[in-house]
């Protein structure tokens, strides 16, 4: 242990856990629509490219940046609202099998759609942050991972603040508590499914941003949410504090893992590790570290 580098050890733990930050993100994208109506929206990869790449081909138009923003927010709004109200609605209290095949097939129409109207290219997207070291106490940083850490920390706690003391986000945890009991109580519950889409539009837009910037806004974009999946297991599919932790753990475990220990199997471990985490965590407690328990739900 007296050879250990451990300056070398936190600037790998520190890149890990900033990268779990932005797992983290994505995944709160899936929670906030199982909570609410029990869809695991496997769409949502699918939403966050076709964030990006309208954003980018906007701003590639001579657009601002702000007023680019608002434009593709406003986008994503309505496709996430056209979901819940051509998709979603439709099949409610249909089977989890029939709403996840829904919306396995719902990804390669907006797949589709993105590539009609944007095309294939791949395109650069600089928010003006470069990527280089910065020190802190000996320990080289990403300057963009810090940055990127800190957007997706703000939204959290901005996803978080909403929901828990506004109106709105008060009638969204009545609904992921006991939708019959919000129906009683006179909430309407497609005015709170259609607007946890719409945050969910926001949320694959700021980390369609910040992927499209790290690793060029392309079609292989849509595959972050298989990033995102190992995070709910450990976390819990309704849990966004577990969708936190997990994308923490998840950040950090596969990219230690890949420095000490992907030697010894040929390097390249960093792709898959995480998914071992995730089938030894569901052995274990398939219900996550946060999420509801299956008999409780049922």
């Amino acid at each position: 242990m007296a050879d250990f580098d451990w300056l070398f050890f936190m600037e790998v733990l520190v890149g890990g856990l900033l990268s779990g930050v932005m797992y983290s993100l994505v995944a709160i994208g899936f929670v906030l629509i199982y909570k609410t109506s029990g869809v695991l929206n496997f769409a949502q990869g699918a939403m966050l490219l076709f964030a990006a790449l309208t954003f980018v081909s906007v701003t590639e138009r001579g657009i601002s940046f702000p007023l680019a923003f608002a434009i593709t927010f406003a986008i994503m709004v309505v496709i996430g609202i056209a979901v819940e109200r051509t998709v979603l609605r439709p099949l409610t209290n249909k089977p989890p099998i029939t709403l996840f095949m829904a919306t396995l097939g719902l990804s390669y129409i907006i797949e589709g759609a993105a590539q009609l109207i944007w095309g294939t290219q791949v395109h650069g997207l600089d928010l003006g942050i470069e990527d280089v070291p910065f020190d802190v106490g000996g320990v080289y940083i990403s300057q963009f991972d810090i940055f990127a850490a800190v957007v997706a920390a703000s939204m959290v706690l901005l996803l978080s603040v909403f929901f828990r003391y506004t109106r709105i986000g008060l009638g969204f945890r009545a609904v992921a508590d006991d939708q019959f009991a919000a129906l009683a109580v006179g909430l309407r519950l497609p005015w709170i499914w259609a607007t946890v889409w719409a945050t969910a539009g926001l949320v694959a837009l700021v980390a369609g941003l910040l992927w499209g910037a790290r690793a060029g806004v392309q079609f292989s974009l849509s595959l972050i949410v298989l990033k995102a999946l190992p995070v709910l297991v450990l976390g819990g599919f309704d849990s966004i504090l577990g969708a936190i932790l997990g994308g923490l753990l998840i950040g950090a475990s596969e990219k230690l893992a890949e420095v000490y220990i992907g030697g010894y199997f040929g390097g390249g471990i960093e792709g898959w590790f995480a998914y071992v985490i995730a089938l030894a965590f569901l052995l274990v407690r398939p219900s996550g570290l946060f999420g509801q328990k299956l008999l409780e739900r049922v």
